[in-house]
C-alpha cells in the first residue's frame, strides 16, 4: 500500500480503507486540493505527494485571508484559539484534518465514534463540532450521525455542528439541517471552503453564546432588581405600619371641645406628623409638623421628632421653651438641608390657646360670625440654626369657633392644569362650612381637595380640626 507521510510521522493510506466500500476522501489530498493518484487511461499511477511542510505553507500563504478570518472570530470574552472537536471513524481523515486545522490556529480534539463524541462534548466546551455522519455500523445512510445530532439537540448551549460525509444525498442533507446542523461539507472537501465554513460558524456560534450570556445576565439582573424592589416594598410597607402606629389611634377629647384629625400620605411613608397629648385633666398639647422632603428619610426624622415631643411635652414647659429645645435637638442630629416646620399649642379649660408657630403654615381660627385670624407668632423652622428664640402667641376661643391646623399638602394639591388649591379656597371652604362638627369639617375638606386634585396627592396632607362647643 502506498503511503503519503505527514510531518508528524503518521501514515495516510493512499488506497482507502481495507475491507470497506471505497470512500472518496481516501483518494484526496486535503492539503493540496489534488488527487493522491493521477489517472492515465483508467489506471492508477504512482502517488503524487507533496510534503506536509509545503502543504502547510500553501494553506497559510496561499489563502492568508482564511487564517485571519479564523482568528478574528474571537470576542472580548472568548479565547483567541478556537476549539474544534472532530468525529470520524477514518484515522487518515482525522490526521489530515488535524494537520490542516492545527496550521490555522485551531485547538483540536478527535474521536472516532458517536459515543466518544458525546462524552467529549459533556466533558468540555468546544467552539464547533465537525462530525462525520457515516460510521462503521452503517456507512451509507447517515443514520448513526443523525442519531448523534438528535442527542446533541438535547444538550443546552451545544456548539455549532458542521456535518460531513462522502455519501451525501439531498434528503440526508435536509434531514441533517432539520436536526440542527449549521452547515454541510461533502467529502472530498476543499480546504479553503472547509476553513471558510468553520470560521463563519465559529463566529456565529460565539455571537450566539455572547447574546445568550448577555440575555442570562440581563435576566439575572432583572430578577435581582425585582427581588430588591419587592424587599424594598416590604420594608416600606412595614415602615408605614410602624409610622401609623406612632400617630394617635384615638384622639383624646376634653370637655367643651371636639377634635378630629386626618393623615394622607403621598407615598407609603411620609414626613407629616401630628399629635394630641393630654398634659393634665384640663390641658391638651396639640401639635402638627411637616418634615422637609418625602419618603423614608422624612419618615425617620418625623419619628425622631415625635419621640422628642412626647419626651419634652409637659404642663410645666411652655410652648416657646419646648420649641427652643426641639430646635437644638434637630439641629444637632440632622444635616443642614433638613428642617421641620412645627406648630405646638397648649389648650386649657378656659378656652385659651397658647402656641408657637415655628415656620409652619399659619392655622386658621374661623369665628362663629365668619371672621377669621391666623396663628403666626413664633419663630424660625426647627433645625436650621443652632440656637433660636421663639415668641409665645395666644388666642382666646369662643363657642362656635373652629381651629384648623394643616400641612402644605392640603393647600398645594394641584388640579390637572397645575393650579394649586391654595389658602384662599381653603378659607372660603372653612367660612362656608363653619357650622359643621369637627369630624364633618375635616371630612369635607379632604373630599373637596381630593375632587379638585383628582385624588393625586403631590405631598403628604394632614389636618387637625378643633371645634369649640356652644
Amino acid at each position: 500500500m502506498s503511503l503519503c507521510m505527514s510531518e508528524i510521522g503518521k501514515s495516510v493510506p493512499a488506497s482507502g480503507r481495507m475491507g470497506r466500500t471505497p470512500c472518496r476522501p481516501d483518494f484526496y489530498n486535503p492539503f493540496s486540493g489534488k488527487p493522491l493518484f493521477a489517472q492515465a487511461g483508467g489506471n492508477l499511477t504512482a502517488p503524487v505527494c507533496e510534503s506536509a511542510m509545503d502543504a502547510q505553507a500553501r494553506g497559510s500563504h496561499g489563502s492568508p485571508e482564511m487564517t485571519a478570518a479564523t482568528l478574528k472570530v474571537s470576542t472580548g470574552r472568548e479565547p483567541m484559539q478556537p476549539r474544534i472537536l472532530i468525529a470520524d471513524d477514518q484515522q487518515d481523515v482525522l490526521d489530515a484534518l488535524r494537520l490542516l486545522l492545527k496550521g490555522h490556529g485551531y485547538s483540536i480534539e478527535t474521536v472516532n465514534s458517536p459515543a466518544d463524541l458525546l462524552a467529549a462534548v459533556g466533558r468540555q466546551e468546544f467552539d464547533i463540532l465537525l462530525i462525520d455522519l457515516n460510521y462503521a455500523r452503517d456507512t451509507t445512510s447517515g443514520r448513526e450521525g443523525l442519531d448523534v445530532l438528535s442527542r446533541l439537540r438535547e444538550i443546552e448551549d451545544a456548539p455549532p455542528v458542521v456535518a460531513m460525509t462522502g455519501w451525501a444525498t439531498v434528503g440526508l442533507a435536509v434531514e441533517a439541517m432539520q436536526f440542527g446542523v449549521s452547515d454541510f461539507v461533502e467529502k472530498p472537501w476543499t480546504n479553503t471552503r472547509l476553513l471558510e465554513i468553520l470560521s463563519k460558524q465559529i463566529g456565529l456560534g460565539r455571537e450566539r453564546r455572547e447574546l445568550r450570556r448577555r440575555a442570562e445576565e440581563e435576566a439575572r439582573a432583572r430578577e435581582e432588581a425585582l427581588l430588591h424592589l419587592q424587599e424594598q416594598e416590604r420594608e416600606i410597607a412595614e415602615a408605614k405600619a410602624i409610622q401609623e402606629k406612632l400617630l394617635p389611634r384615638e384622639i383624646p377629647q376634653m370637655p367643651g371641645y371636639e377634635i378630629a384629625s386626618a393623615w394622607q400620605s403621598a407615598r407609603l411613608v411620609g414626613g407629616d406628623y401630628f399629635d394630641i397629648l393630654p398634659l393634665d385633666e384640663k390641658t391638651l398639647g396639640i401639635c402638627i409638623a411637616d418634615v422637609a422632603g418625602k419618603g423614608m428619610p422624612a419618615a425617620l426624622l418625623m419619628s425622631n421628632l415625635q419621640a422628642a415631643v412626647r419626651g419634652l411635652s409637659s404642663l410645666s414647659l411652655p410652648p416657646n421653651l419646648l420649641c427652643g429645645r426641639l430646635n437644638s435637638i434637630v439641629h444637632r442630629n440632622t444635616d443642614s438641608d433638613r428642617f421641620i416646620t412645627f406648630f405646638y399649642a397648649h389648650l386649657d379649660g378656659s378656652r385659651r390657646l397658647a402656641y408657637v408657630n415655628a415656620g409652619h403654615n399659619a392655622p386658621f381660627v374661623v369665628r362663629a360670625d365668619g371672621s377669621h385670624e391666623r396663628l403666626r407668632e413664633g419663630g424660625a423652622v426647627l433645625g436650621v440654626f443652632g440656637t433660636a428664640n421663639y415668641e409665645l402667641g395666644s388666642a382666646q376661643l369662643s363657642p362656635g369657633d373652629r381651629v384648623i391646623l394643616f400641612t402644605d399638602g392640603v393647600t398645594e394639591a394641584c388640579d390637572p392644569s397645575g393650579e394649586e388649591f391654595g389658602e384662599v379656597r381653603l378659607l372660603r371652604l372653612l367660612e362656608d362650612h363653619r357650622k359643621l362638627s369637627a369630624d364633618e369639617l375635616q371630612a369635607k375638606i379632604l373630599a373637596v381637595v381630593a375632587e379638585f386634585s383628582g385624588s393625586r396627592w403631590q405631598d403628604d396632607a394632614t389636618l387637625v380640626v378643633l371645634s369649640v362647643c356652644e
